[in-house]
């Protein structure tokens, strides 16, 4: 098994599988390349999936010692609860616009702790910070056009998570680079 999967242990392989499942669902919903599906139907599996597991990952991560992933993952936790709950509130564009800001700036603050934890979880969390962006500007700028791109942003965002914990059961690789390339090469 590759030693470079960042997604490792059980806390942020499950952790990652609700994170990717959640933002896959949110942001196929935010695309509308799904006739009938918008971002709110997936309130449900954001406050189950992407709200509760993930806070409760986010607990056990911290029990565990890892502040790193138990911070993200509580974190993330929190703002899928909230968005999940909080949708068809009836919120105004411009409340959903700084809602989305503010959570962006954690996704920037995740982002950036996150160097040590590789490509996968600065880009997952990268992802979603642009995601965040374009949806709190789509929202303050009723731009429906950013608010697509975030969905599309929000998707990737999803399959790059789902990806990195499938990697972590499967044993697939997830380093990229040269250094991987030359260690398989002398291998």
């Amino acid at each position: 098994m590759d030693n470079e999967v960042a997604a490792g242990n059980t806390t942020s392989t499950l952790g990652n599988l609700a994170l990717g499942l959640t933002l896959l669902a949110f942001g196929l919903g935010g695309t509308g390349a799904i006739d009938n599906v918008a971002a709110a139907d997936a309130a449900g599996l954001a406050t189950w999936v992407g709200g509760v597991t993930l806070f409760l990952v986010g607990l056990l991560a911290l029990r565990a010692g890892d502040k790193g992933e138990g911070t993200a993952f509580a974190a993330l936790g929190a703002f899928w609860f909230t968005w999940g709950t909080a949708v068809g509130g009836g919120a105004t564009a411009d409340a959903v616009g700084v809602f989305l800001l503010l959570w962006a700036l954690l996704a920037l603050t995740l982002t950036l702790a996150a160097k040590g934890g590789g490509l996968f979880g600065q880009g997952v969390y990268g992802l979603l910070f642009v995601a965040l962006l374009l949806l709190a500007i789509g929202a303050l700028a009723d731009n429906g056009g950013l608010a697509k791109a975030g969905g599309w942003v929000a998707a990737v965002a999803g399959l790059v998570a789902w990806y990195g914990a499938t990697a972590a059961v499967a044993g697939w690789p997830t380093a990229l680079g040269r250094a991987n390339r030359s260690a398989a090469a002398a291998s």
